[in-house]
Parts: C-alpha cells; sequence; structure tokens
C-alpha cells in the first residue's frame, strides 16, 4: 500500500491528482468549521451528544453536532443514490437509461444530483425547526422565527451543492471517488479530539493502561477482519461455448472456449443495512424527545427499551440488519437477469444448466452469503457497543460502521492508484518498444 503511494506521487500527473484532491479535502474541512448564521453551536453541541444523531454526526464528520455550513453534506445525496439505485431496477425508465452505457449514467446522476438537493432541502428544514423550537440553541440577537429558519434553510442547501459539486472535482479530476473521500475525510477529522480526550481519561486515572491497550487492540483485530471479509468473494466458475471463426474468405477454425468466474462478493450491501437500521431506530428517539412532557408513557416506553446501547435496543437493530441485507440484496442481485446475460454472451456454469436452473443455483449462493453478510454487519454494529461498556472508554466514538467506511474508501482508493500506475507502465513499455522499433527500421 505504503509502496503505491511513493510510486503515484514519483509520477507527476498522478502526483498532481493527490494533491488536488488533499486541496479540495482541505476546503472541506475548512467549511466546516463556519458555523450556520442564528445557531448557538455551544449549546447544541452539548445536546446532541449521544446517540440520537449519532451515526449522522458520525458520517458528516460533526458538522451536524455543530450544525456547521456543511452540516448535512453529502448525506442526502446518499440517501437519493440509495433511493435512485432501488428504484432503477424496478422502475423500467431508469432500468432502461442503466443500460444505455456512460451518456445513461450520466443521466442518472443528474436524477440523483436533483434528488440530493429535494432531499436537502426537507432535512435542512426539519433540522432548522428542530433548532428553533428551542430558543437554547439559537445565537443571541436572532428571533426563532421564520426569517431564521429561511437562513438556515438556504445556508444548508447551498452547502450541499457546493459539498457536492467539491465530490464531483475529486471524482473527475482526483483521485478516488469524492463522495466516500469526503464521508472519510470527516470520520477520521473526529479522531485527534477523541484520542485526546482519551488521554484526559488515563491522566486523571479514569481508565487504565490494560483498558487502553484492549481497546486498541480490539480496533486492530476489527480492522483486519474488515478487510478479509471486504475482499472475500465467492467466484462462481463461469465457461464460455466454443465457437468457429476465421478470417473472411479463409478457412473457418476452431476458438477454444474461454473460462472466467462471476464474482459474489460476501458482505453485497456493504454499510446501507446499518444505515437503514440506524435511521428506522432514530425516528422513536425523536418521536420520545418529542413527547417528554405531552405522553411521558411514551416517552418512558422509548427510554427504557429503545435507548441507545439497551439489550432490545441492540436485538432490534440486529433483527433490523439482517433485514435490510437480504431487501437489498435481492434488489441489487437479480439471479433470473444474470443468467439471461450469461445465456446471450453463450456462457454458462459447469454442471449446471442454462435458464431456471442457473437462477436458482445463483440465488441459493447469493442467499448463503448475505446470511453471512448479515452476521458480519451486526458482529460489527454490536462489538463496538459492548467493547465500550466494557473499558469504560466513551470519549472515542470507536464504530464498526465508521472503520467500514474507512477500509473500504482506502482499498477502492489503492485499487484506482494501482490501476492508473500499471496503465501507465504498460504506457511506457509501448511507447519504448514503438521507439525502439523505428530505431531498428
Amino acid at each position: 500500500m505504503l509502496r503505491a503511494f511513493r510510486d503515484a506521487f514519483r509520477i507527476p500527473e498522478l502526483r498532481r491528482k493527490i494533491v488536488f484532491t488533499l486541496l479540495l479535502l482541505a476546503v472541506y474541512r475548512l467549511g466546516s468549521t463556519i458555523p450556520t448564521p442564528g445557531v448557538n453551536t455551544d449549546a447544541l453541541e452539548e445536546a446532541t451528544q449521544g446517540g440520537l444523531f449519532g451515526l449522522i454526526s458520525l458520517i458528516s464528520g460533526g458538522n451536524l453536532s455543530q450544525f456547521s455550513i456543511f452540516a448535512l453534506g453529502v448525506l442526502p445525496y446518499i440517501t437519493a443514490s440509495i433511493v435512485i439505485q432501488l428504484l432503477t431496477t424496478t422502475v423500467p425508465a431508469l432500468e432502461k437509461l442503466s443500460k444505455e452505457g456512460e451518456e445513461g449514467r450520466k443521466r442518472i446522476n443528474q436524477y440523483t444530483r436533483y434528488a440530493a438537493v429535494g432531499l436537502g432541502t426537507i432535512q435542512a428544514l426539519f433540522f432548522s425547526l428542530y433548532i428553533t423550537s428551542n430558543p437554547a440553541f439559537v445565537a443571541v440577537g436572532w428571533d426563532p422565527g421564520v426569517f431564521t429558519v429561511l437562513v438556515m434553510v438556504l445556508t444548508q442547501v447551498a452547502g450541499i451543492a457546493f459539498t457536492l459539486w467539491i465530490g464531483e472535482r475529486m471524482t473527475e479530476v482526483g483521485v478516488g471517488n469524492g463522495i466516500s473521500l469526503i464521508i472519510t475525510a470527516g470520520i477520521i477529522a473526529n479522531y485527534p479530539r477523541e484520542i485526546a480526550a482519551t488521554g484526559e481519561l488515563f491522566r486523571t486515572d479514569q481508565v487504565s493502561l490494560l483498558q487502553i491497550v484492549a481497546f486498541a487492540a480490539v480496533i486492530l483485530v476489527t480492522i483486519a477482519g474488515i478487510v478479509y471479509v471486504y475482499q472475500g468473494e465467492r467466484r462462481v466458475p463461469v465457461t464460455y461455448a466454443r465457437a468457429r471463426g476465421g478470417a473472411p474468405g479463409g478457412a473457418a477454425r476452431n476458438l477454444g472456449g474461454q473460462a472466467t468466474w462471476l464474482p459474489i462478493k460476501v458482505n453485497q450491501a456493504g454499510v446501507i443495512p446499518v444505515i437503514f437500521a440506524s435511521a428506522m431506530l432514530i425516528i422513536p428517539n425523536l418521536i420520545g424527545s418529542a413527547t417528554t412532557t405531552r405522553a411521558p408513557a411514551v416517552n418512558a416506553f422509548i427510554q427504557t427499551y429503545l435507548t441507545v446501547g439497551s439489550p432490545w435496543y441492540i436485538a432490534l437493530e440486529a433483527l433490523l440488519i439482517f433485514g435490510f441485507t437480504y431487501l437489498y440484496n435481492s434488489v441489487q442481485f437479480d439471479p433470473r437477469r444474470i443468467s439471461e446475460q450469461l445465456r446471450e454472451a453463450g456462457g454458462f456454469i459447469p454442471g449446471v444448466r442454462p435458464g431456471a436452473p442457473t437462477a436458482e443455483f445463483l440465488g441459493g449462493i447469493s442467499s448463503r452469503l448475505s446470511l453471512w453478510g448479515a452476521v458480519f454487519l451486526v458482529v460489527l454494529t454490536v462489538v463496538p457497543q459492548l467493547v465500550q461498556r466494557a473499558t469504560g472508554i466513551s470519549t472515542f466514538q470507536f464504530s464498526g460502521t465508521g472503520l467500514l467506511i474507512i477500509v473500504g474508501v482506502a482499498l477502492e482508493t489503492l485499487k484506482q492508484l494501482e490501476a492508473q500506475l500499471t496503465v501507465r507502465r504498460y504506457d511506457g513499455f509501448i511507447s519504448k518498444g514503438r521507439i525502439r522499433g523505428r530505431l531498428n527500421n
């Protein structure tokens, strides 16, 4: 990994791309320190400590707890991407666009951006009303009325549009997927502050050195497990039938069948089931916050059974992760469509008849992998909560979801760098071969 980055910096073009990406990330992090007009950031940050907006604040790099101008950041785009991705497999018009190559992909991306701005407007209005509903969250000199809400919403929508532009620039001109890099930078940006807070706990003898070492060891083991599962896949062998061919007007000849494989990842859904499950469990907490005085019984039930970290909360979260994993994989991985594509291309799985038997065979493999993928995500979600309880270290937000995002983005970016390095090596080899051929001639 380090060698790939070292080699990339030796190539001027790749070095410019990396520097450009880092500069745009710096611009994004700079904007994350600018508060939204009319917000008392100190009071809001204290009130949002805990699990209510934990996942959202984690992905936004703490911007939500401070309600900076990039508070929502790429969150609306993530939601819009998931919705459009699911609709692509169910809406015929979008499915047709997805099969039209580069132009179709551009149209779908344009729809995703429009949907992100629309969803972002709704989310910004929701959070703005939440802030203005509590006078303590409103800055001194600002009236918690329509004008303040309008200023907050416009600021957030502008921040969403600018964040999307930064992400697209990084994807097109820089290195890696821009949106994913922004999410990763937001998560990593919290680590120095949390490490310092954990060091303060050790200095004041609130935690022992053994607890910190055990905590760090669990993190390292978790990262190793994520890398192992992230790269794990089931390779289904696929053979393409023999064909007869030859030069026009010449004698026909047999072309040997080509053997390859169809990769099916163990964790096909990524972190999407965890995000969906957390979003579903945020709703009861919001209801509890709104019914503190109006419906004490409802609030007491939610505080007892659906508080973040409680046994009932963990069990319900695990069930939701299982359900969303199977739902997402069933939408994304269509065995019938893959079976038809293989038959049209003249391919088949050895020992399995084409058509319905192939679809049934692939569906069985996908179901088994979905089970293990769901188990992996549940363990990745539950273990950090148990470890934090056992060690007493709550200052460091040890999130399996955050680590999964960081490791996944790092591996994908590394693959892109290695691919570009490989292309440039082949280009150099071909260019040298051409020069030598011309000199010999």
